[in-house]
């Protein structure tokens, strides 16, 4: 049987590899993790000809903590441009927010659409 020394003699045929631990002038920086911001995404309504603006401003107060005036101005910009956006989150949580939206809507019985895009 070998002993521990003959592993690394060349007649045992067989060298261990020189590790970090085994050289005591080596020194060795252990690297600081790169930490990335999550990629963020905008919450968008989309207008439709049928959903009331009260109902909007209803979403905008209930599921987007907005004061009033701010729910109007957005209700407003989704009237004239088509859509507007009503806040920009991480995917998980743009994602539940548009999900929630639409589930009110549902039940309201109200067609209008809340989807979500990459924020620039």
């Amino acid at each position: 049987m070998l002993k521990m020394n003959q592993l690394n003699s060349p007649q045992a045929g067989m060298t261990r590899p020189t590790l970090p631990d085994d050289d005591p002038d080596l020194a060795v920086k252990t690297a600081d993790p790169e930490l990335a911001k999550p990629p963020m995404f905008k919450v968008v309504l989309h207008n439709d000809d049928y959903t009331p603006m009260e109902f909007v401003i209803e979403v905008l107060q209930e599921f987007f903590r907005m004061e009033h005036e701010k729910a109007v101005q957005i209700m407003l910009a989704v009237h004239t441009q088509g859509k507007a956006t009503c806040g920009i989150f991480t995917r998980d949580i743009a994602e539940t927010k548009s999900y929630q939206v639409n589930e009110y809507a549902r039940e309201c019985e109200h067609p209008l659409m809340c989807d979500i895009e990459a924020a620039d």
